[in-house]
């Protein structure tokens, strides 16, 4: 039935979307006569319309010691800035939220999560035209959440940090060091930190995962592109840096890679978001910890193998040492 649901969504995109015009009524204000999409039909809608997934801004945080809700293997996003307090986003509301729009340190900052690719991604707000404040848009491009600015309504490719469709066309945004790994790390690491509050102005069922099983389905939700090469399943997860990706697979195996200048290790503990109907019982897929040859922590993701390929198509496949 979702199979089928997705092909009926995906032709019936195909048969507007060439016409970014019809979208004009929701988006008065975004300037679709630039863009750096070459083919409208890659944008279609993922069911939600504009702000119908709302994002989170100015969460309330406590303290680590004063958390009761979260189970140990739970997935959250860290953000341990310079001269910043720790910070914790239990995946938990991001998967309902997919935004959440804060300021750490004195840096206005996106903490993004992309269910459907199992994107999570931090950025600096900052821009040449002033500090952004993002919402979901309700569309996707190659299953991968578009975001959108309030400030000109220019829409962003959450996977990539960059203005795709708008008066920013062309804007990328800083990415920010941060990572998903599991609540029990992260507050032993950080029994000083603070974690994210449940949000109170919206009743979701926090703590469910709606996309059961998604990550060990043949095929991703809403995607008609190309599968990833070397015989890598769509839905196997990698760990990119840059260009560049690692499969989880052969990361979980050696524990530790170094290689093209970067450090990655993976140890278990962190339950998959995208698998079983509470997301703490998801099955182990491990925390990954990206550094750089002297010890700091780079930006990277922990994607889907199909949404690197259809991002970064000349991208380098690092399937095993040379």
């Amino acid at each position: 039935m979702i199979r089928a649901l997705a092909a009926l969504i995906i032709a019936l995109a195909g048969s507007v979307s060439a016409q970014p015009s019809l979208w004009q009524s929701a988006w008065p204000d975004t300037d679709f006569s630039k863009t750096t999409v070459e083919d409208w039909s890659e944008i279609i809608s993922g069911g939600p319309p504009k702000d119908g997934i709302p994002a989170l801004s100015d969460p309330d945080f406590h303290a680590v010691s004063d958390e009761r809700g979260l189970e140990p293997r739970e997935p959250v996003i860290a953000l341990e800035l310079e001269g910043a307090t720790p910070r914790a986003y239990p995946i938990r509301y991001l998967i309902w939220h997919e935004i959440v729009n804060d300021e750490v340190a004195g840096v206005p900052v996106a903490v993004t999560f992309c269910p459907l690719c199992n994107s999570g991604l931090t950025f600096d707000r900052r821009t040449e035209v002033g500090v952004l404040e993002f919402g979901v848009s309700g569309k996707l491009r190659h299953s991968d959440m578009i975001m959108f600015d309030r400030e000109t309504e220019s829409w962003w490719q959450q996977a990539i940090g960059e203005a795709i469709v708008g008066e920013l066309t062309g804007t990328r945004l800083q990415g920010l060091p941060s990572w998903m790994e599991s609540w029990q790390s992260f507050a032993e690491r950080n029994p000083g930190g603070l974690v994210m509050s449940e949000p109170t102005e919206h009743r979701r069922r926090y703590g469910a995962n709606p996309y059961v099983r998604y990550d060990s389905a043949d095929r991703p939700f809403l995607y008609s592109g190309e599968s990833p090469p070397h015989g890598i399943s769509p839905l196997e997860r990698v760990v990119r840096v840059g260009d560049r990706a690692w499969p989880l697979s052969r990361l979980s195996e050696e524990d530790r890679i170094e290689e093209a200048g970067v450090v990655l290790s993976w140890s278990e503990g962190q339950a998959s978001a995208l698998d079983t109907q509470r997301i703490s019982e998801g099955r182990d897929v491990g925390d990954v910890r990206v550094r750089d040859g002297t010890g700091q922590d780079l930006p990277h993701d922990v994607m889907f193998a199909f949404a690197f390929h259809a991002f970064w198509p000349e991208g380098q496949w690092m399937l095993a040492r040379d």
